[in-house]
């Protein structure tokens, strides 16, 4: 059984309620067509905005968004992006996934402006869930976000992709924080930002397996990192791969699907205060499907973690 068909398999056991944003877009209605007669999730197209407020007093909402003024509609409900993000602040549907059909800085407006962050999180950010050509899974982040990310973003990042990594793998994750410079090989201000974020990482998640700084040779090849990092935990042995700034993620990331042939799950958003996913505008029926179903899981591990509470 491959990894995508435990994901459906876990999907099935426990549908989730997913709104699509991209009204009028043809992939999104086959989309979730698929969804609901495969039994993945209860899926709907988002294709009349006000109808998914009819039965939801304003006053309620205004307290879901935590915005004073919503009575005077500061989000503008009409359009189907911020009606699907809206849905998911007020409890009305799981997650949420869009951007078939809209710009990914429409979709990223409307996660910050109406979910905001997670609870602990400095950053929104994003990742790819990778299943390489022998089988094998890791994650890369962040490869759509954060253009040159401070310290306190990139021990987010990582925090994050960890956590992402753990719900899609159910694998401990290792966290390689990557660098042109491995243990003090090379000394400059872009090294000295992942030594002191791979720290920060340390503070806030001790329990988190994470080294750096690592270059990607010391982190993914054992006799590599032999050689290079001996007394590390994690190098040779990572899977879950924070790049330093976008311009290496998202080259890493591409190299890595067009090049290494890798199967590519993203970006997927996290850092969000509910769960939502952009997609590509290039998106298959395919793609929409298995991003939903990953928002389903996702919306699954944060039920039965608000319930453990």
């Amino acid at each position: 059984m491959t990894i995508l068909d435990q994901w459906y398999e876990r999907a099935a056991a426990n549908p989730q309620r997913i709104v699509l944003a991209d009204h009028g877009d043809d992939r999104a209605v086959q989309a979730a067509h698929r969804l609901n007669t495969e039994g993945l999730a209860s899926a709907s197209v988002v294709d009349n905005p006000a109808a998914l407020f009819e039965s939801v007093d304003a006053s309620l909402l205004a307290d879901a968004v935590g915005h004073p003024g919503f009575a005077s509609r500061p989000f503008d409900l009409d359009d189907p992006l911020n009606a699907a993000t809206m849905a998911v602040r007020a409890g009305l549907a799981d997650a949420c996934v869009a951007g078939a059909s809209r710009p990914t800085a429409d979709v990223l407006r409307a996660a910050i402006r109406i979910l905001g962050t997670a609870p602990d999180t400095s950053a929104i950010s994003s990742c790819f869930f990778f299943v390489l050509r022998d089988g094998q899974v890791v994650v890369y982040g962040d490869c759509g976000v954060l253009p040159d990310p401070d310290v306190e973003q990139l021990a987010s990042v990582a925090i994050s992709s960890a956590a992402t990594f753990t719900e899609l793998s159910g694998d401990e994750p290792r966290v390689a924080m990557l660098s042109f410079s491995t243990k003090g090989s090379a000394r400059h201000v872009r090294v000295d930002k992942v030594i002191a974020a791979t720290e920060r990482v340390r503070e806030l998640a001790p329990q988190l397996a994470v080294d750096g700084e690592l270059q990607f040779d010391a982190a993914w090849v054992p006799s590599v990192a032999a050689n290079k990092a001996p007394e590390s935990a994690v190098a040779g042995s990572a899977n879950v791969f924070v790049f330093p700034d976008l311009d290496s993620g998202n080259i890493a990331y591409k190299i890595t699907e067009r090049i290494g042939g890798a199967q590519a799950f993203g970006p997927l958003l996290q850092g969000v205060g509910g769960v939502m996913h952009d997609l590509s505008r290039g998106a298959s029926v395919d793609d929409i499907v298995n991003v939903s179903v990953i928002a389903a899981l996702q919306a699954q591990e944060r039920a039965t973690s608000t319930s453990r509470r």
